[in-house]
């Protein structure tokens, strides 16, 4: 999943991957303003990034891409003015999301050596009280499916928390070297019963999660440059 998260009841983006995931449940709430029905920014309204809520080609990695059928799904892509290697580097880096994601508050590898298909690793991040809900704690575990060095990865999987649950969630990164820098393009989908209980909002935080993951990895990786 990604950077993960919705609230409690819709509460992971996060994806879930990172990640999805995900990621960024207080940031999300603050980008939503709570809001159901806030989904996708436009270009004009934020030029470091811009949603494709509807795009019809979907970002694949290894020839798999995220799940278009489920009714929560979000685009969103950058460009970066870093090196690709450095970019690269710094999202697959998983262990230290801790250092430059807002919404990460721990996270763990699950197995040794560089990330690869079959690696995954479990990472956690808070979900604000809402008015019919408590504060929460998501933990997510993300497992590398498709992963292409320095052009794309794709990782799946649940996230959970006390009384909340996303299924699953899929994420796909593709990043591409273009003039200034590298496109870094990013589409996530999360499926179960609670978050599609109510669509639009669950897309709403989705999708904010996915837009300050991005400018996360922006700033940090501009940084470094």
């Amino acid at each position: 999943m990604s950077h993960p998260q919705i609230r409690r009841r819709s509460g992971m983006r996060a994806t879930l991957f990172l990640v999805p995931l995900a990621a960024v449940v207080l940031t999300a709430a603050t980008a939503c303003g709570g809001e159901s029905g806030d989904t996708a920014t436009s270009e004009t309204s934020r030029p470091a990034t811009s949603a494709v809520a509807a795009d019809p080609a979907a970002l694949t990695c290894g020839g798999e891409s995220i799940d278009r059928s489920a009714p929560i799904h979000y685009r969103a892509e950058t460009v970066i003015n870093a090196p690709l290697s450095t970019v690269w580097n710094l999202h697959t880096d998983v262990e230290r999301y801790t250092e430059w994601q807002q919404a990460v508050a721990t996270i763990e590898r699950l197995d040794p050596g560089p990330l690869r298909e079959g690696s995954q690793f479990r990472w956690t991040t808070p979900v604000p009280a809402t008015a019919i809900t408590p504060a929460d704690t998501l933990s997510i575990t993300s497992s590398v499916r498709q992963i292409e060095p320095e052009k794309c990865i794709r990782w799946t999987g649940p996230a959970v928390g006390e009384g909340v649950h996303i299924d699953n969630g899929i994420h796909v990164w593709n990043f591409t070297e273009v003039e200034g820098g590298v496109l870094v393009r990013t589409e996530e989908n999360w499926n179960g019963a609670q978050v599609e209980a109510d669509v639009p909002t669950s897309t709403g935080f989705l999708g904010a999660g996915l837009e300050t993951w991005l400018a996360e990895l922006k700033a940090t990786a501009e940084a470094r440059r």
